[in-house]
């Protein structure tokens, strides 16, 4: 049914009167204010909360390790420097021999005769000259017979130490102690001059050879301990003998040679080991890796804070590096580390600074 036109006005009328006391009642609030409230009522921004933990550098001993292998301190392929028979074969191969053992013995043949005459011809050249030097002094000895016989016995003795070098050479002796590490010749063989017929090694110390990075020869100098480690776990301890002063054109990488005792005298000559060289001690500090992040421009960097709690980012140097730890230079010696919640700030940002033991 229709609304007549008096109860469309009272029902306006109702409304408005509700409107207006409402108004009246909650206008004071709602009214703006001319002035700002003050600053203890205003809410404040809460402080980025990380943990920190304050440390001091300590004395590091930077290693760096390159894979190598263990060579003979010393090898040499022995020639044959006389030709004949082999007679005798003094060693065996895999023997241990000392410097100037005989190793092998050829047919002399008339050699020991042709020195003996030699030396019988030396010796009546001596008398000669004696006896003629005795009659010079009464003057019934010419100079130039002087002369004759002292070249005589010139040739005489070089034709000597010709024939026992020819009887030495025939009975070949050990350079250096070492292994008879290959014997090429049996009893009865024909060696030739210059042909090969044994191979010595020195083992009692050795050489480790590996090739160092670019990046990481900074620091390596002939002097420096070294260690080798084997496949099996064993170490043995040496010293840094050589850095190469030119890097290898394809891998830019540097030979470094370490001398080290092998005094058990074990077969690991030609072995793979693993070179670690110890740097010379520097304050450096040692942190988790997870901490270390690249800062705008990739390189390597650690967050801490400054005495005002601000954030700091500083470069370091990756000095070395584990699984579980890694020591760092490049921060000051005393340093506020960020160790959780530095993924939530930036660099210059104010935080709230809490130990890692929980206190402010």
């Amino acid at each position: 049914m229709r609304v007549s036109q008096p109860s469309r006005s009272v029902l306006l009328a109702v409304g408005l009167g509700v409107l207006l006391l409402l108004w009246l009642l909650l206008g004071d609030r709602l009214r703006f204010r001319d002035t700002a409230p003050d600053a203890e009522a205003r809410p404040q921004a809460q402080l980025a909360r990380v943990e920190v933990r304050e440390q001091t550098a300590q004395d590091h001993v930077p290693r760096v390790s390159a894979q190598g292998e263990l060579l003979p301190w010393r090898e040499v392929a022995l020639r044959a420097r006389a030709a004949g028979q082999v007679a005798a074969l003094r060693v065996r191969e895999g023997s241990r021999v000392n410097s100037n053992a005989v190793l092998i013995e050829l047919d002399p043949e008339d050699l020991p005769a042709r020195l003996r005459r030699s030396e019988a011809e030396l010796a009546s050249q001596r008398a000669e000259l004696a006896g003629a030097e005795r009659l010079q002094g009464r003057q019934l000895a010419s100079e130039n017979e002087l002369l004759r016989l002292r070249s005589s016995l010139a040739q005489a003795e070089a034709e000597e130490a010709a024939l026992r070098q020819q009887l030495a050479n025939a009975r070949p002796r050990a350079p250096f102690a070492g292994v008879v590490d290959r014997l090429d010749v049996e009893e009865g063989d024909f060696l030739q001059v210059g042909e090969t017929f044994a191979h010595l090694v020195e083992d009692q110390r050795l050489r480790a050879s590996a090739w160092v990075s670019q990046r990481e020869i900074t620091g390596i100098e002939p002097g420096l301990a070294a260690r080798v480690t084997l496949l099996d776990g064993s170490q043995l301890e040496g010293e840094v003998i050589f850095v190469s002063a030119r890097a290898q054109e394809s891998t830019r990488s540097y030979r470094v040679e370490a001398e080290v005792a092998n005094p058990e005298r074990r077969r690991i000559a030609g072995s793979s080991a693993t070179l670690e060289i110890a740097l010379p001690a520097r304050k450096a500090h040692a942190l988790s890796p997870a901490l270390l992040v690249l800062d705008d421009a990739g390189r390597m960097a650690v967050r801490h804070l400054d005495d005002d709690d601000r954030v700091q980012l500083t470069r370091v140097r990756l000095l070395s590096a584990s699984s579980r730890e890694a020591w760092v230079d490049g921060l000051p010696e005393q340093v506020r580390l960020i160790t959780v919640g530095g993924g939530f700030v930036a660099e210059g940002q104010q935080v709230e600074a809490v130990s890692e033991g929980g206190a402010r």
